[in-house]
């Protein structure tokens, strides 16, 4: 892909193929002089980890790097995160990979220097408030995977081990400083990685562009975003190495990360507890969910919908816009029920109680109540 742009919203990103190159002039307009490269274990020994190392190491900033990150970070990650970062004496971190690694490497930035405990800056009402702002530390975005876009967010999602709940830990000073938005980062990831980020991308464009908030900027960036997962998702997954499908499909993430301001909604909302207690990859979950949280969603959204299918050239309305997500998660090897994650006789009480928690539900069109959110959750068992 040769498009390489530098973009000031919502924060400032470099995008382009190559441009990890630029990781130490990042640190440096970000004023990081020894940053903790924050990535999850299965990255930790990918060549693409090791290049960056490479160029930090050259530049003189130093290769720290802290790994011990599970695919649902939780708080046992963050401490010890948060200890390598501190023991370390570094002054910024560098949040390398996919969900997980920028989630985690987020939240070190943040808890590092706080002096409350992790759970008092859940996001609810104005917790946030409660964190020393001028103790956090800088960070430096770098995505290896085009899903969550989490390189653009203003808050982690952490799992609490104890009560296998995830939580949404949140303050403006997450947003990094700098992203570097490279699409030669995401050429090795396997083709089930590729799937389940680009439907979590594609899952947060549907979801914000369905939320009966007020936004309207929100609202047209979901729906480009959801042209450029329709267009190029099934190019990145055919092949790895398509440049220009990759890159697009970062510029799908972030779209759908800057969207979901407007709101999320039932399918994170029941994704988010099975991922905690069954540790389901979060974007394959959300796509086994659309489906039949779009039927459960029609008496609100069919005028909306209509209009996304008439953006995408999909007839047939909304019918047609669900039968293209069945095609389209069939073709990408997507599971049409949770046993094909590996989700056998799940606590459907359980499940549906941290849905009706979670801060998702505050933005789907129609009320989730117990009873119509267990009837939805019994339909994709």
């Amino acid at each position: 892909m040769s498009i390489s742009a530098n973009w000031s919203y919502p924060t400032s990103i470099r995008f382009g193929a190559g441009r990890i190159s630029e990781i130490a002039d990042a640190c440096s307009v970000a004023g990081i002089a020894k940053p903790l490269l924050v990535t999850d274990r299965g990255l930790a020994t990918m060549d693409i980890t090791t290049k960056t190392l490479d160029l930090m190491e050259a530049a003189g900033l130093g290769r720290a790097m802290f790994s011990d990150v599970d695919p649902n970070p939780n708080e046992k990650n963050a401490a010890a995160g948060v200890k390598a970062y501190n023991e370390g004496g570094h002054d910024g971190v560098i949040a390398f990979g996919g969900g997980s690694g920028l989630d985690l490497g987020k939240l070190v930035a943040f808890m590092a220097g706080q002096t409350l405990p992790l759970w008092d800056f859940e996001d609810i009402g104005d917790w946030w408030t409660r964190a020393d702002a001028d103790a956090i530390a800088p960070i430096v975005a770098v995505p290896t995977t085009a899903g969550t876009g989490s390189e653009v967010g203003r808050a982690s999602v952490i799992t609490n081990s104890e009560t296998q709940q995830k939580k949404i830990i949140f303050h403006p000073k997450f947003l990094p400083s700098v992203v570097i938005s490279d699409p030669e980062l995401t050429v090795g990831m396997p083709g089930f990685i590729t799937a389940g980020t680009g439907l979590d991308a594609f899952a947060h464009c549907v979801e914000a562009f369905c939320s009966p908030h007020y936004h309207p900027m929100s609202q047209g960036m979901a729906l480009e975003g959801m042209r450029l997962v329709k267009e190029y998702l099934p190019r990145a997954f055919a092949d790895g190495t398509d440049i220009e499908a990759r890159g697009h499909m970062m510029s799908a993430a972030i779209m759908g990360a800057t969207a979901f301001q407007k709101g999320l909604g039932a399918i994170h909302a029941l994704s988010h507890p099975i991922g905690a207690i069954y540790h389901t990859h979060h974007g394959t979950t959300n796509a086994v969910f659309m489906p039949a949280v779009l039927q459960f969603n029609k008496p609100k959204i069919t005028g909306v919908i209509n209009q996304a299918a008439a953006y995408l050239d999909i007839s047939g309305g909304f019918d047609g816009f669900c039968e293209y997500v069945d095609a389209l998660n069939s073709s990408l090897g997507i599971p049409k029920k949770l046993s094909g994650l590996g989700v056998k006789n799940p606590d459907i009480d359980k499940i549906v109680a941290g849905a009706l928690s979670d801060p998702s539900t505050g933005g789907n069109p129609v009320k989730m109540t117990k009873e119509n959110t267990r009837k939805l959750l019994l339909e994709c068992v």
